[in-house]
């Protein structure tokens, strides 16, 4: 082989060397430059989707044997692999509370409700409205109910309708009854006629 043709192929050699060289160099710079990003925990199925659904559900619950609660819903979710578990109704809820002889000692109605199963604690949320066996209306935006403690309460601004006269204030507790019960910050009390006349009014204006 000819000494001009031996240059020829190492120049040719040489040219692609290089080539490659500064294609590598391209690519691998930019990433050495720039900060590594964290990257986010892959999203398990578990710890989104329910282990359970079920829809149009009328069902009654027992609690140590015997049926304790009344349960209407669009649609129930429950959630076993969260921490801690729990059973969603985000569809809205209706339920109904019977005593040891099976009459209603309060109906309760939610937008939406969450159920904590391990402590045995409801949240309910948005419109929620109780009436108790008397005849008292409750209503607020936020309500817990700790079946363990029995007490019911919250820290939201809450109504309550009695006979006679209608309580409002922030921050509220009771049995899980209904039956004794307090406001802690009292806003108002007022005449049921009262406050009849004043919403009459509003609705004038």
């Amino acid at each position: 082989m000819s000494d001009k043709r031996k240059r020829t192929i190492y120049q040719s050699i040489i040219s692609i060397t290089v080539a490659v060289w500064a294609t590598v160099m391209f690519l691998f710079l930019p990433a050495c430059g720039s900060k590594e990003k964290p990257m986010a925990a892959a999203v398990d199925k578990k710890d989104s989707l329910p282990d359970m659904k079920t829809t149009g559900v009328t069902t009654l619950i027992s609690d140590s044997g015997t049926i304790r609660y009344k349960i209407i819903t669009e649609e129930w979710l429950i959630y076993n692999q969260r921490n801690p578990p729990f059973w969603a109704f985000e569809k809205g809820i209706y339920l109904e509370k019977f005593d040891s002889v099976f009459h209603v000692d309060a109906s309760i109605k939610a937008d939406t409700a969450y159920y904590y199963e391990p402590k045995k604690l409801w949240e309910l949320r948005g419109n929620v409205h109780i009436q108790n066996q008397q005849g008292d209306k409750f209503d607020t935006e936020l309500l817990f109910w700790d079946q363990t403690k029995e007490k019911i309460y919250s820290d939201k601004y809450i109504r309550i309708e009695q006979i006679d006269k209608i309580l409002t204030g922030y921050g509220f507790e009771s049995n899980q009854q209904l039956t004794a019960y307090q406001i802690f910050n009292n806003t108002g009390i007022f005449t049921v006629e009262d406050q009849t006349a004043a919403d009459s009014t509003k609705t004038q204006n």
